[in-house]
């Protein structure tokens, strides 16, 4: 009813290429700055840059250009990243890690408070940056852009000046997709590990001074030799050999989430997948195109009219809190932002509740109700959350392929497919779980039945989504 993870087979190549990154921080420095540059380009000109007219393409205007970089691109592929090469994107690519770790170096250097380190901030930050983008809409303008993900990298630089010595404290707890790298993370093939007992032996062979002088800076504050997991690990192999116990390393992509997830599965995970990513996610996405967004808001509406309450239809917002866009006939009134702020939750909650329902039964049908038990099975269900929220963010870039005369016949047939593969993947996972926890085949099958309860709501939105309005 149990067993452990094998010991992953030595990769030479991926040990040497671990190395190489030791060795060479200056060309992976130079990469992080090249990208801050490229980042703050594509970031601030367009924000300055007249609004872009129908007929302007991605290729013959900036402003297109950057959207389709930021939301075509950039965010889609970084959530596959995560799930093909672990948190590489945040260790030697993301602008606000380069950024903040630059400046905790000339900061105040304080110590992290007990508040920062609440487990409760991966879900809030997440929820705040969704519910701030779509009130912006940071995909549709620049000025959007700027404002979200600007204030995140202010705050970024913000909290490096004040807290940690050349860490990366924003990234380790505030980063508003912190949470979701460190789930989808867990699915990588490669990750960086220490060896346990090649640590105990070289602590045994060397002497303090000489450990002591092996010390090595960890920037998003991992505990190397506890180093198992690649959720907090920014892949900057910075810590590569050390010890001789540590290697950039192959494992299943299944390791993770079936044996370490059964002891470091939390209730915070399982609040981020079923209300956050399956969640506050589902219902961002789906606002906009959302019949029902639009029945509610009419109905409101005239009720509002008929008890002459009319100033939350006449109040409007500055552009970096609602969008506010006259010349394009784009602009949100209090009860828009009212409205979008509403469904957006009460689909999190919704979808929130049918699934947590339906992982507690599996839970239950297990066996005797256990608390860790419900954590490690949400985790199955990280290949449906990652490819779901793929699947959303790539609609932008559907419509700017699309804006630029591309027709895709071959779009939601890829759709599905995608859609099939994670359900597969994710009861995949689901069943080595329920394997690890019961021995009956009766339990087995009920348990894997519920587990596919869970995915119902979810399949249903993203068709909903897709192919049923």
């Amino acid at each position: 009813m149990g067993g452990c993870a094998q010991s992953a087979p030595r990769a030479p190549r991926l040990e040497a290429f671990g190395h190489w990154m030791r060795r060479n921080r200056a060309p992976i420095q130079a990469v992080q700055w090249v990208v801050v540059g490229v980042y703050a380009f594509l970031l601030i000109v367009p924000a300055l840059l007249p609004l872009p007219s129908y007929q302007d393409h991605i290729l013959t205007n900036l402003t297109v250009f950057a959207a389709f970089v930021f939301w075509g691109l950039w965010w889609p592929f970084v959530l596959i990243s995560m799930v093909l090469l672990g948190r590489v994107w945040c260790g030697v690519f993301c602008p606000e890690g380069t950024l903040t770790e630059a400046a905790s170096r000339v900061g105040l250097g304080r110590a992290i408070p007990k508040w920062l380190r609440w487990e409760g901030w991966p879900f809030i930050g997440f929820l705040g940056t969704t519910l701030y983008g779509q009130m912006a809409s940071v995909y549709q303008y620049p000025t959007g852009a700027l404002a979200v993900l600007g204030g995140s990298t202010v705050a970024a630089v913000a909290v490096g000046l004040i807290y940690g010595r050349g860490t990366r404290v924003w990234c380790r707890h505030l980063c508003p997709v912190n949470g979701v790298f460190m789930l989808l993370s867990k699915l990588a093939p490669v990750h960086f590990r220490a060896d346990k007992t090649q640590w105990a032996a070289f602590n045994r062979e060397h002497s303090g001074e000489a450990i002591r002088h092996e010390a090595v800076h960890c920037p998003p504050l991992v505990p190397l030799k506890q180093l198992q997991s690649a959720s907090p690990c920014h892949m900057c192999g910075k810590c590569s050999g050390h010890k001789g116990a540590i290697t950039l390393t192959a494992r299943s992509s299944a390791d993770e989430v079936v044996f370490e997830s059964a002891t470091r599965a939390t209730r915070a995970d399982f609040i981020l997948l079923a209300f956050g990513l399956f969640g506050v996610a589902i219902g961002a996405f789906h606002w906009s195109a959302s019949p029902w967004f639009v029945v509610v808001k009419q109905a409101v509406a005239v009720w509002l009219v008929e008890h002459d309450i009319l100033w939350p239809l006449t109040t409007h917002a500055p552009w970096w809190l609602l969008t506010n866009y006259p010349a394009q006939n784009d602009v949100f009134n209090l009860l828009d932002g009212a409205l979008l702020i509403g469904y957006i939750l009460t689909t999190a909650l919704v979808m929130g509740l049918l699934i947590s329902t339906a992982l507690a039964l599996t839970n239950r049908l297990i066996g005797r109700w256990s608390w860790q038990r419900l954590w490690h099975l949400s985790h199955a269900l990280i290949p449906l959350g990652g490819l779901g929220v793929f699947l959303g963010l790539t609609a932008t870039t559907v419509t700017l392929l699309r804006g630029d005369g591309l027709t895709l016949f071959w779009l939601n047939d890829a759709r599905a497919a995608l859609l099939a593969a994670g359900t597969l993947w994710s009861l995949y996972l689901g069943a080595r779980i329920i394997a690890r926890h019961t021995v009956s085949t009766g339990r087995r099958g009920f348990a894997l039945a519920g587990l596919m309860l869970s995915m119902v709501p979810v399949l249903a939105a993203w068709w909903l989504m897709f192919w049923g309005w």
